[in-house]
């Protein structure tokens, strides 16, 4: 079950990870991937706020993937990063859903309806995996 779920985790977090550092790094290129929305396409204030976002995620989501592979080679420590990592997750998912919802009903411009419904799925995604994660760690440190 560890190997299956540390295999997940590097993958997928994996994933966001580096799309958020492309994001934070390489705003056209990541644009043209499809990993943020044209400036055109949303409100001023949100744009700011995504590239604001993108930057501070690159910076401290990286330790959800070094659990998945800490979880892979069996090193005890894959619990401590899987609980920061798993934190880090589920605030990312809070925050981007919270500022979605409340621009979205002040008729900020958050992009396209087909793109925000696919972003609050992977938000629900990332937070789920988030919680096994940091379930599966509070686990993994409990007294035997």
């Amino acid at each position: 079950m560890n190997l299956i779920w540390g295999i997940f985790l590097t993958v997928l977090s994996l994933l966001g990870w580096l799309g958020q550092v492309v994001n934070a790094l390489a705003p056209a290129l990541a644009q043209r991937w499809g990993l943020n929305e044209r400036e055109s396409d949303v409100d001023s204030t949100f744009f700011a706020d995504t590239r604001g976002e993108a930057i501070w995620d690159a910076l401290i989501i990286w330790t959800m993937p070094v659990a998945g592979v800490l979880l892979i080679v069996d090193s005890p420590l894959w619990a401590y990063f899987g609980l920061v990592g798993g934190g880090s997750y589920v605030y990312f998912v809070g925050r981007g859903i919270a500022v979605r919802l409340v621009m979205r009903r002040r008729g900020i411009r958050i992009g396209p309806p087909e793109a925000v419904r696919l972003y609050f799925g992977l938000f629900g995604l990332f937070g789920l995996i988030a919680v096994v994660t940091i379930v599966m760690a509070a686990a993994a440190l409990a007294p035997s």
